[in-house]
This record gives C-alpha cells, structure tokens and sequence, in this order.
C-alpha cells in the first residue's frame, strides 16, 4: 500500500506540473533572489498531500511548498512538488516531482517523475532501484579524472572557505565536465542510471534529496555527507557517486586534491 500511494501520489503531482508546463501560470519569488515559486508548485503539492492524506491520514509531511505537518506517527513523506522550478518556469524540461518516505528516521522508499521526459525513478530499501520499471545501476568509472560530474550553485552564494564556486574551479580547471542542470533529484537520479558518476552540492534541502539519495544507494551507489560521513537529508551538503570515485570525489570536495 506505500508503495502504490507513493507512486499514485507522485503521479498526481506530475499531472499537476504537465497541466502549467509551457502554459500560463502565476509566479513569485521567496527569500532570495530567483527563489521561485509558481501556481503549479501549490498545484501539485495539494494533489500530493490530498492523495497522502486520504490513505494514510496520520502520516507527518514534510513539502517545500506547505507547512510541516507533525505527528506521532513513525512514518513521513518528504514532498518536493516541483524540483528545479527555475527550469520549469522558463520552459526546460529538466524538472520532476520528487517524494521520499521515511520510516522512524530511515528512508524506505523514494520515487523521482519527470513526466516530460517520461522518466519514473523509484527505489525500496533493499530492493534496488529503476527507471521506468527497469532496473538501473551506476557507472563503473575508476577516476575521478575520468568522471562526469553535476553539481547545482545555491541561488544566494555564500561566500564560505572552500565553498560551491571554488570546488567548480578546482574540478574545471583539471578538465574534468561538470554540469549543472538545475534540478537535484535528477542529478542524483541520473547518478543512479549511470549517466552521471558522481554529484556534489553544498546547499540542499531534505525535499531536494529524500527520495534520489535512496534511489543512488540502491542503484548500487555511495552517499554521504561533504565530509565522507553518513548522510541526513536534513543536512545541508552532499556527495553522492557509483561508490568506486567515492572517496576520491570527497578529497576533491575537502579541498585536499589539486
């Protein structure tokens, strides 16, 4: 039954997020500047919610788009309705309804859809992941040399030692491709199938990054904090790889390769 709720709520989100997308819709900006949030951002988290809540009415929920609701229950839905609104907004196709669940403190299961390309991530713990029903795993690369990597810019840059601008130029500059698409549940997603090896942003969310950081670890992958430690979506920076760069990835990101 979770798992049937969380597709058909992610489902519902994403018809929401097809409804506005090239369309007409209203926007408006949150604390920063490009800080977006659109009419299809409110549609789609109340679809979700109203899917949720009719099934599991006791549940906690967590949105980017909503006030949290609390509850004794152990169980938790972490919603964001549109991840990578920039992208939406100007007509991209690169964004997606992303929904973790978690269950007393661990994540059990996530789902990524971007109904526009037609990609359906999902992942149980335990029993791997997939993209469109099929199952997915991550690269096989080595090096990070030889890697291909994304990583995403907070919209308000903090000027921290070490911080998202200085590891981009320290990873560029030894020619290595590092894209940004704007969207970090597809930036993890695509670490999951292998189209990326590794991923690592300064600035998250836990709705950004609930449901792909389960989607990476059971695609085979590795994830963990900027540190190399043991990751919490509820903090902010992250490293997700294929597991063979891992360690390697953080050193670059720690600043203690050159």
């Amino acid at each position: 039954m979770y798992k049937q709720t969380l597709i058909d709520a992610t489902k519902a989100g994403a018809a929401e997020l097809m409804r506005f997308f090239n369309g007409t819709f209203t926007i408006s900006n949150k604390e920063g500047i490009n800080n977006l949030v659109t009419e299809a951002d409110h549609a789609s988290d109340k679809a979700i919610h109203s899917v949720i809540k009719k099934v599991f009415p006791d549940h906690g929920i967590v949105s980017e788009e909503a006030a949290e609701i609390i509850s004794d229950s152990e169980y938790k839905w972490i919603i964001d309705p549109i991840d990578g609104t920039v992208n939406f907004a100007n007509g991209i196709p690169i964004c997606c309804v992303s929904i973790g669940v978690e269950y007393n403190g661990k994540m059990l299961m996530g789902a990524v859809y971007n109904p526009i390309l037609n990609e359906f991530y999902f992942a149980e713990k335990g029993k791997g992941a997939t993209l469109n029903d099929k199952k997915i795993l991550v690269s096989s690369k080595t090096e990070v040399l030889k890697s291909c990597l994304v990583t995403g810019f907070p919209y308000t840059y903090l000027d921290m030692p070490n911080g998202p601008l200085e590891v981009f130029s320290r990873l560029i500059r030894k020619g290595i491709p590092v894209r940004r698409l704007g969207s970090a549940a597809i930036d993890l997603c695509w670490v999951a199938a292998g189209r990326f090896d590794g991923f690592y942003e300064h600035q998250l969310n836990a709705w950004d990054s609930a449901a792909g950081f389960i989607i990476v670890e059971e695609a085979g992958g590795k994830v963990t904090n900027l540190n190399g430690d043991v990751y919490s979506p509820y903090q902010p920076g992250i490293v997700a790889t294929n597991s063979l760069i891992h360690n390697e990835l953080v050193e670059w990101v720690k600043g203690n390769v050159s």
